[in-house]
């Protein structure tokens, strides 16, 4: 039976479809045109792959016996996986607040209807939460079938860990979005949402890293900690309330029970009290665009820049005005911060492993920043009909690309240079030609695009994506074997030192039989 237009229900279903659509974003369409749900071919590579999830799943389960529930390594790797899950869940639920407050530009409408502002904010709290468990529940619940199949009921409270535990995510997405409004403005919470996402989704990457790198000097002192900690009546004991959420993945009534009401009461309070700033944000976010002050002295116009300057000056502005691909990019650099710590280790070995990874993050990063600058270009027609020359034009465009990464990496290169001078010069010299190269490949083949298309990219321009993968990978090789010092080089460095120059140059030269005329 349908819903009655205007109910909770009804709008949810809305909200339901408008995600099954938004499933379909990975194959941009035309610049235009609506965006279709996903075809017949995406859902049944989806199925596909569900049923073979279940397969794996339930052959995993058969050989192993299942899992002892009793053994405490079980619950804590349980716990950390549940724990894992929610750091992931958490930059995917402030991307989808920020969506549904300021990105899809339907709320003005269903705020000036009839319906009320509280089912307007429940249903979208709701929405939110649905899109953030769906995944996790894609990979889990084979295992859970699997699990019931084989006399594991239990597991089946996967279903209502997973709900409660992304509601809650949820709950805290939401609040957090709109305090950062009443902070500071909605203007500016878009590109601190975003960034603050990105840095949850590495978040664990960072913590491992990091504790990789402390490892050598606090390895003894961190394992009799961690000992005396999960001993039987230490602070991480079995009997401990961290553990709870494992417990509940594992399918105990009480632990599960709780973390389903917590998330129920979550809910009502996020959706029963708060509706009201909601508005009051949605109302501030559309008052955004206000008239700037007069400046003082009057108007002061400045023509001193060259052409190249405020070719430059354009583009980084255009990029920081966009809290989307900042918080992309910014995921990028979060990834660079590893690396920069090996840098401050004294070890011959590392250096190179160094200087070749970043080669590798450097070189994706000017290719992501050129496609932005010369490929998203907004106006080409308008850049093809200016009284300027195109060369400049296009040399301020890539440089535009090409810098960001060169000011980033520059200080691990200072740091190796008082440590390994001809370590950080080969390196600093391999790294430049890396991005130089990623940014031309860009120019020559990649396909135009909007700015929005900027995660599908890949999925519509495969050869593009090709050429950039190979090129960061021929100069990782190219600086690593530069960057190596040993006196008697294996046969892997004998070899990388051949492949690798032979890998650039044929990646330059298949990019520059396949380059498309440019404006």
């Amino acid at each position: 039976m349908s819903a009655p237009p205007g109910s909770i229900r009804w709008l949810f279903w809305h909200e339901l479809k408008l995600l099954w659509y938004s499933a379909g974003a990975g194959k941009p369409g035309k610049p235009g045109k609506p965006q279709r749900r996903p075809g017949i071919a995406g859902l049944a590579t989806a199925a596909l792959v569900w049923l073979a999830l279940h397969g794996v799943a339930y052959y995993v389960i058969k050989r192993t016996g299942g899992i002892d529930v009793a053994d405490p390594r079980v619950l804590v790797a349980v716990t950390a996986l549940l724990f894992g899950c929610m750091t992931f869940m958490l930059s995917t639920a402030l991307k989808s607040s920020v969506m549904v407050l300021f990105e899809r530009g339907d709320l003005d409408l269903l705020l000036s209807s009839p319906l009320p502002s509280r089912s307007i904010f429940t249903v979208r709290l709701a929405s939110v939460a649905a899109g953030t468990a769906v995944m996790y529940l894609f990979f889990l619940a084979p295992f859970a079938h699997a699990g019931a199949l084989l006399g594991h009921a239990r597991w089946l409270a996967v279903y209502p860990v997973i709900l409660g535990s992304a509601t809650v995510i949820a709950c805290a997405a939401m609040l957090m979005t709109l305090g950062l409004v009443r902070v500071l403005g909605a203007r500016r919470t878009r590109v601190v949402a975003q960034v603050i996402g990105a840095l949850a989704g590495a978040s664990l990457f960072l913590l491992s890293q990091l504790f990789h790198y402390f490892s050598s000097s606090m390895e003894a002192r961190a394992t009799a900690a961690f000992a005396q900690a999960f001993a039987a009546n230490g602070a991480l004991g079995a009997a401990s309330p961290v553990w709870l959420p494992g417990r509940a993945l594992l399918g105990e009534p009480l632990p599960a029970l709780g973390i389903a009401l917590v998330a129920l009461a979550a809910f009502a309070f996020t959706a029963g009290r708060t509706h009201r700033f909601f508005v009051h944000g949605l109302q501030q976010a559309a008052s955004t665009g206000r008239a700037a002050r007069r400046p003082a002295g009057g108007v002061r116009y400045r023509f001193g820049r060259s052409l190249f300057a405020t070719v430059l000056l354009k583009e980084w502005r255009l990029v920081v005005r966009d809290p989307h691909l900042i918080s992309q990019v910014a995921l990028q650099l979060i990834y660079l911060l590893p690396l920069c710590f090996i840098a401050f280790r004294r070890s011959e070995v590392q250096l190179p492993m160094l200087a070749a990874g970043l080669t590798l993050l450097c070189s994706s990063l000017t290719a992501s920043l050129a496609w932005i600058t010369v490929s998203a270009e907004d106006a080409p027609d308008l850049l093809m009909m200016a009284p300027a020359r195109p060369w400049t034009v296009r040399i301020a465009k890539l440089a535009a690309a090409v810098l960001p990464s060169l000011g980033i990496v520059l200080p691990p290169l200072a740091w190796l240079g008082m440590r390994a001078p001809a370590t950080a010069l080969l390196a600093g010299l391999s790294l430049t030609g890396a991005v130089c190269a990623a940014a031309v490949i860009v120019h020559w083949c990649a396909q135009p695009g909007l700015r929005s298309d900027y995660l599908a990219r890949g999925r519509s321009d495969y050869l593009t994506s090709i050429l950039e993968m190979v090129n960061s990978l021929a100069w990782g090789g190219v600086t690593w074997t530069l960057t190596a010092t040993t006196a008697a080089p294996s046969k892997l460095e004998t070899a990388a030192s051949v492949v690798a120059p032979i890998a650039v140059f044929l990646t330059l030269f298949v990019s520059w039989l396949l380059r498309r005329s440019r404006p």
